[in-house]
């Protein structure tokens, strides 16, 4: 397989502003008809608004389990940041190929499309299923439509490999990740008369506070899980706010925190403790003063971690399609938990291009590692007969 023909393809899809707040449709279309042409017909699973769509296809035969690769059509914005060229065109300069979703994580989807036409004629014995995604840089919320379709399908794939960028090394789990909103709902009253009232501001500090002595005991006396860089559960408050005037005791605040878990520690058993903190400490506290203050933790988004045994079926296929002989953990999340989480799909994470170069601006993916993917799936072709 050429890199011409997966880099024509990648221009292609660079060519969609597919940020996460535009609809994905168009570039959809285009693959739907580009799979059409080799007799394929996809399927199409849209968001309720019916503004955005995920797309499963299978490649070969339908009546057997195969492997799956996935990614996300989805990319970040491009706002505020100083790019050297278009980020929408597709443009090559020292070996590397630059624009906005080239690494995260369009350049992995470009090349299983390029390899589809083999796929297709080699896969007698073993099937490939394609499954890209919409919303997966806003909490992985979009691939959850597909996964409830799939959970009705007769025949579900054997294994997944999610392109997330990786350099091309196996991953075998990634932390979990869940973020809330906070509205804390307390008084007003002249600032002169501060103790008759109920300062939500003050209320939403100590949570605040809490969270961080959390993190603090997490960072300390773990658990811990030494292949991932940061080794231990994070927890963090992103944004906040509250008050309208110094001398007014402020009625509302508005908090938002996350979460990362690592695979040994229950994300249900920290939400728990944030909400018996909030309900048996905080709250009594407010309401002997008015009773009709309150805290309201809202979850925004969940998505499970990935903690693939490295003695599992799937680890040992993609190393020896990668051959590489080792393995790791990332820190971000990606919709590969969700997958063996949700459908129990033995699960790992493999694909072209550093996540250091993602979200930033003038993003790329080099040559080499486009070319290592590329023998990633000259291998995989070779597996399917």
């Amino acid at each position: 397989m050429s890199a011409t023909s997966s880099r024509d393809i990648l221009r292609e899809l660079i060519g969609f502003d597919t940020t996460s707040r535009n609809s994905n449709l168009e570039l959809m279309e285009w693959v739907c008809t580009y799979l059409r042409k080799l007799g394929v017909e996809p399927l199409l699973v849209h968001n309720a608004e019916g503004t955005k769509a995920n797309l499963y296809a299978t490649l070969g035969p339908a009546d057997r389990s195969g492997v799956m690769l996935s990614g996300h059509t989805d990319v970040v914005p491009v706002d505020g940041q100083n790019w050297s060229n278009d980020p929408w065109t597709l443009t090559e300069r020292d070996d590397r190929l630059y624009g906005r979703g080239t690494c995260d994580m369009k350049g992995f989807i470009a090349i299983c499309l390029a390899y589809a036409p083999q796929f297709i004629e080699r896969a007698t014995s073993m099937p490939i299923h394609f499954a890209f995604s919409y919303d997966e840089e806003v909490g992985c919320v979009g691939v959850q439509t597909l996964i409830e379709k799939m959970k009705s399908m007769p025949i579900r794939p054997a294994m997944c490999i999610v392109g997330e960028p990786t350099d091309m090394q196996v991953v075998t789990g990634h932390k979990g990740k869940r973020s809330y909103r906070v509205a804390v709902t307390g008084t007003e009253a002249h600032s002169s008369l501060a103790p008759q009232a109920v300062n939500a501001v003050e209320y939403g500090a100590r949570l605040v506070t809490y969270l961080r002595s959390m993190a603090d005991r997490f960072s300390a006396d773990g658990p811990f899980d030494d292949m991932y860089d940061v080794t231990h559960t994070t927890v963090h408050t992103g944004i906040m706010g509250g008050g309208t005037a110094l001398n007014i005791v402020p009625q509302a605040c508005e908090i938002e925190f996350e979460f990362r878990n690592i695979g040994s520690h229950d994300g249900d058993e920290i939400i728990s403790e944030i909400r018996r903190y909030t309900d048996e400490i905080l709250v009594p506290a407010m309401r002997a003063v008015a009773p009709e203050t309150g805290i309201e933790i809202t979850e925004v988004t969940s998505a499970p971690g990935l903690d693939t045994g490295a003695d599992e079926d799937v680890v040992a296929f993609v190393k020896s399609l990668a051959e590489r002989n080792d393995h790791a953990k990332v820190a971000f999340a990606t919709e590969a938990g969700l997958f063996q989480d949700r459908l129990d799909i033995p699960t790992v994470i493999c694909g072209p291009g550093s996540i250091n170069q993602a979200h930033k601006p003038d993003e790329y993916v080099s040559l080499e590692q486009l070319a290592l993917c590329e023998r990633f799936m000259d291998r995989l072709v070779e597996k399917l007969s």
